[in-house]
């Protein structure tokens, strides 16, 4: 077995999770009122951007996670990375934050992603949201998947 089966399938699972989750979480917020906008073209391309930055989150964690190394570094690692959700148009707009920072969260793949959603169904298409919410990923998974992969074959020599 390759060394890069044992993640690959660890990254399935996350993703199966992942999308468990988004599945209960889209049935109760459905059961409390939300209704999607904009078409089932729409929504399934949402769903879709969604997971498709989950995937590449993912292989980001597990290269991190390898790099930690020990479950007390990993979890110092998760502390460090949940400013990144923080920082994104998300949360806030990043005219309400100063030049820099602005500047920081518009180059954000969850603000690329984000921004993308709350477009989907008007004109935020001809705007390029969309197609950055769809470069990103890829960015992220031709950095983290081979270095992820390496640092894997690295630990069992």
């Amino acid at each position: 077995m390759t060394s890069g089966a044992v993640l690959v399938g660890r990254a399935a699972a996350d993703m199966l999770q992942s999308v468990l989750g988004l599945v209960v979480l889209l049935g109760v917020a459905a059961l409390l009122g939300w209704r999607a906008h904009g078409g089932p073209v729409a929504s399934l391309t949402a769903l879709g951007l969604l997971l498709l930055l989950r995937f590449a989150m993912l292989w980001a964690g597990i290269h991190l996670a390898l790099v930690a190394g020990k479950p007390e570094a990993v979890q110092a690692v998760q502390i460090l990375v949940r400013p990144f959700g923080f920082l994104s148009t998300a949360i806030a707009a990043p005219t309400s934050m100063p030049d820099w920072l602005g500047t920081v969260v518009q180059w954000n793949p969850i603000s690329r992603t984000a921004d993308a959603l709350r477009g989907l169904p008007g004109p935020a298409r001809e705007s390029g949201h969309v197609w950055a919410a769809v470069a990103w990923p890829p960015a992220l998974l031709a950095v983290f998947f081979p270095l992820a992969v390496r640092r894997f074959a690295g630990l069992s020599r």
